[in-house]
């Protein structure tokens, strides 16, 4: 019976199986471009269940393919070539045999090409590098780069032009990896036209050192890089831009823009001209960080602390105005031209020389209060300035590769300066209960010349060993300063409100200053494993520094300055020799980066007070500790932690005891026995970005603490109001700040959100009368942004940034709190594609305190409304300025004791009409 049901199965499955037939599967690849067949790829079946392999097979020369003995069923069919990109489709076999025809696959060139032009993600993530896709932001026609900045999530341009990103300041513009007119990044961002980038490129440069020896020493530089599209690199492209105001007025306004841009192979060739009296200013001013030049002017300034100061720096060597091109009005005309060039890939030329003229004028009014004890010294004042001024700068560098181990760069730098101004001030000093103290009316007429020169080698050499390096970087530069000034001046003081006492002066000051620094620094690395790498290093600094003033009272006997003012001349030297040898050990190993040590420096001061005979040796040893931990913890997030220590040495005027009498009330002297000031800086911060949800986070703390701080101690007589500004060493500033971010793309209503908060606090020492009391600082605030856009239909951005300030001192009770905020709204209709109306409108208000009774609000609205021609490339205007005239030029600040407001000249409501053409050649195209 058991062997007759088996007979029965078996004969049931071989009928079975006779009704069950295989299947041959045929078909043909074949490229989508060129429609070539496509040899050797690899067709395959996979289960449909589990992607499992099933069967495959490869093309033949004809691209013909064959698989046989499939059983009926459905598959993933799948192809792959090391050249093609990969193809899924599902299929379903039932028919004996199976015919595909042509099965078309892409070039994988051919897929990119299309990834590019049609781009991808708007934001994406390489490593530490943030990179925004240019064209997936929309500007209008003929747009400069500044435009594009202020479309990007993450990146703030204020109205002076700074730009910040991910809340840090950036300090160096690049274009495709090279430095655009130096390092300053107004001439990138204002000059070169938007739809020329390709990739705006964001990151945190490290130093030259830890790029060559490929060891973090957590020296970074926040930096955008401005990649250009392919075509923009062939030929050339410029724009000319002119537009102006009535010509049968005094006061029209007019603007000429002029740029022109050549590429060919590596050589970069960029000319431009900017003249006007608008108030655009493509140049900066002055080095001061990089040449050691400094502004001595009552001034408004954040300080080391982060506090806002107001202050005399005094001192006596620079006498120009200070020169605020958001205030008052200025004519200036800028040019520059900027080559640079590779050979083989081993020599790098770099030149880059400008111009620079500024006729300045400004009219402004003052109110300071500065508390002493239960006391209050009430300062009114009335400034006219105008300054003629001009400045050429030269840069260029030259880098050498020498071979694949050894490379040198030299680097030098030449710039001139010249100023004429003269200043008029009247002001006015009274107690709190409104008794006149005392009143001055001046005159200060400057004549000066400053020229600063630097020049730079650094060679570097690779051992054949992986990260055993040696490098030589060796650094000199000068500061020199010759000029005149005349003051004539009216000092009168009361007492009791009744004149007692009057000043004339009528004085010229002839000041020679020199500063040279000369330095050379060794650094050698060494690993230690795969892992650990030791670097040893050891710089050597010599300071050579000489300040000659002398100052001459007229003489009615010989009508001449001859009479020399020995309280007010002095010739003083300064050599400041710093040794610092240092070791760090660094650890590179898969998510984790970090590295730790220190130097310590001996310090040697050796002053000379040539015109009291009197000598001044200090010597000192600082520490100069450094940390640095980076955690990759998946791709795309990372957390930041970074430590170090620095000293900062007293300036030149700071150290030598002169004293200054521009101000007859206000008189500033310096300190030959000031110490150096050490800081710490730590800082933490984290970044996230996630591809899927388009949502990108960053958040910074930094904490800074300051001992021996260089602070001014101000001795103030209440009787005649005069004040006398020292500084001195003080112990107790710290700041601490966080600033955040989160950014997203909210899809459905194709809407982009950023969200940005932000907090800091501050507590720094306020010394009046040998007295110190201890200021604080603390802000708050949140700003929102929100922006939608349709290619050549639209363009609206809305934001709004919030601040709570608070204010509070040692010596006073009184909290001295505000609230800030300013609206802004940015639209752009388009109307068949030529026609485009634009518009921003801000609304500042600020709000009134106990000391200002009234609140600060003023609406600032502009328009322009264009048509272009011939595919964009001309480009006809009209841009009204300042619609509802309300263009005021009104601060208040706080610091400490002292808390002041100044009004100045502002550039009101006007108009122009422009015509723009932006010029181009038919770029050869880019090899294939």
């Amino acid at each position: 019976m058991h062997q007759l049901s088996a007979m029965l199965i078996g004969m049931l499955c071989l009928c079975l199986s006779s009704f069950s037939q295989n299947i041959t599967v045929t078909g043909n690849l074949k490229d989508t471009t060129e429609k070539k067949p496509v040899k050797n790829a690899v067709v395959a079946l996979l289960t449909v269940k589990d992607s499992v392999l099933y069967k495959f097979t490869r093309s033949n020369t004809d691209g013909d393919f064959i698989l046989k003995d499939v059983k009926p069923g459905n598959y993933i069919l799948m192809t792959t070539h090391p050249f093609y990109a990969d193809l899924l489709d599902n299929i379903a076999l039932k028919d004996a045999e199976t015919k595909l025809g042509t099965v078309s696959v892409t070039s994988k060139s051919k897929l990119m090409q299309e990834v590019i032009v049609k781009t991808g993600s708007a934001i994406k993530i390489k490593g530490d590098t943030t990179i925004y896709t240019a064209d997936s932001f929309k500007v209008s026609a003929n747009a400069n780069v500044e435009e594009l900045l202020k479309k990007l999530p993450g990146i703030q341009v204020d109205k002076n032009g700074e730009i910040k990103a991910m809340g840090q300041k950036v300090e160096k513009i690049l274009v495709d990896g090279e430095e655009f007119f130096g390092d300053d990044p107004g001439m990138a961002v204002k000059n070169l036209r938007a739809d020329a980038v390709k990739e705006v490129q964001v990151f945190d440069k490290k130093s030259e050192q830890a790029e060559f020896t490929g060891i973090d020493d957590g020296n970074t530089k926040k930096t955008i890089n401005l990649k250009l599209k392919d075509d923009k690199k062939h030929g050339y492209f410029g724009k000319i831009d002119a537009a102006g105001g009535l010509l049968d007025t005094l006061d029209n306004r007019h603007n000429t823009n002029l740029l022109f841009s050549s590429f060919k192979g590596k050589r970069k060739l960029t000319a431009f001209l900017l003249n006007g009296n608008t108030g655009q200013d493509g140049l900066s001013w002055q080095d001061n960080e990089k040449f050691g030049g400094e502004s001595d002017n009552y001034t408004m300034s954040m300080d080391e602390d982060g506090g806002m100061m107001f202050m005399y720096r005094g001192g006596g060597s620079d006498d120009e105005p200070n020169v605020d091109t958001e205030n008052g009005f200025i004519k200036n005309t800028n040019a520059g031209l900027q080559y640079s060039n590779k050979w083989n890939d081993k020599q790098t030329l770099n030149i880059s020389p400008k111009y620079n003229s500024q006729i300045y004028t400004n009219n402004k009014t003052g109110f300071t209060q500065q508390q002493v004890g239960d006391s209050a010294l009430n300062t009114n004042e009335i400034v006219g300035i105008n300054v003629n001024r001009s400045n050429f700068k030269t840069s260029g560098s030259y880098d050498i590769k020498i071979d694949s181990n050894n490379t040198i760069k030299f680097t030098a730098k030449a710039n001139f300066y010249h100023t004429e101004s003269d200043e008029m001030r009247n002001a006015a000093t009274a107690g709190g209960t409104g008794t006149l103290k005392n009143s001055s009316n001046s005159i200060k007429q400057t004549n000066s010349d400053k020229h600063s020169l630097y020049g730079s080698v650094i060679f570097k050499h690779k051992f054949k060993k992986a990260r055993r390096t040696f490098s030589l970087n060796t650094d000199w530069n000068l500061l020199e300063t010759n000029g005149n000034s005349f003051l004539k001046s009216v000092n009168q003081s009361y007492f009791n409100g009744a004149p007692s006492n009057i000043q004339n002066l009528n004085q010229l000051r002839a000041t020679d200053k020199s500063t040279q620094n000369i330095s050379a620094n060794f650094v050698y690395t060494e690993p230690l494993n795969k892992k650990y790498s030791l670097e040893l290093s050891h710089s050597i600094t010599y300071n050579n520094g000489t300040n000659n003033q002398l100052t001459y009272s007229y003489s009615n006997v010989t009508g001449k300055y001859d009479l020399t003012v020995d309280s007010l001349s002095n010739q003083f030297k300064q050599i400041i020799t710093i040794n610092k040898p240092g070791a760090k050990i660094s650890y590179s190993y898969k998510k984790i980066k970090f590295n730790f040590g220190s130097g310590f420096g001996l310090t040697h001061f050796d002053l000379a007070d040539n015109t009291f005979n009197k000598d001044y040796i200090r010597n000192y040893t600082n520490f100069f500790p450094s940390a640095n931990f980076t955690y990759s913890y998946k791709s795309n997030y990372s957390i930041r932690f970074n430590y170090n220590g620095n000293t900062r040495q007293p300036t030149l005027n700071q150290l030598q005891p002169l004293r200054d009498n521009n101000d007859y009330f206000n008189q500033y002297i310096g300190n030959p026995n000031l110490k150096p000031s050490f800081t710490n800086n730590f800082s933490v911060s984290h970044n996230t970005y996630n591809f899927l949800k388009e949502i990108w986070t960053y958040q910074s703390l930094n904490l800074r603490t300051i001992s021996n701080s260089i602070t001014n101690n101000r001795t103030i007589n209440l009787d005649s109001g005069k004040t006398t500004t020292q500084p001195i060493n003080t112990n107790g500033n710290i700041s601490l700040n966080f600033y955040g971010g989160i950014g997203m793309k909210l899809k459905k209503l194709d809407v982009r959100v950023g969200l940005n908060p932000n907090i800091s606090y501050s507590k720094f020492a306020d010394v009046i009368n040998s007295k110190t009391s201890f200021s604080q600082t603390l802000n708050s605030g949140l700003s929102i942004y929100l922006s939608k856009s349709k290619d050549k239909k639209y363009d609206f951005s809305l934001s709004e940034n919030f601040n709570n300030n608070r204010n509070t001192t040692s010596q006073n009770s009184t909290i001295k709190k505000f609230n800030t905020n300013n609206v802004r709204l940015d639209g752009t209709v388009y109307y068949k594609k030529v026609w485009s109306i634009s518009t921003d409108y801000n609304f500042f208000s600020r709000q009134k305190t106990v000391d200002f009774q009234n609140n600060l609000t003023n609406q600032i609205w502009n328009a322009r409304m264009q048509r272009t021609f011939k595919k964009d490339e001309f480009t006809a205007y009209i841009v009204v300025r300042d619609i509802l005239n309300q263009n005021i030029g009104i601060e208040r600040s706080f610091y400490g004791n002292t808390l002041s407001e100044e009004r100045n000249d502002r550039l009101k409501r006007y108009w122009m009409i422009g015509f723009t053409w932006n010029f181009k050649n038919k770029a050869a195209k880019a090899t294939k």
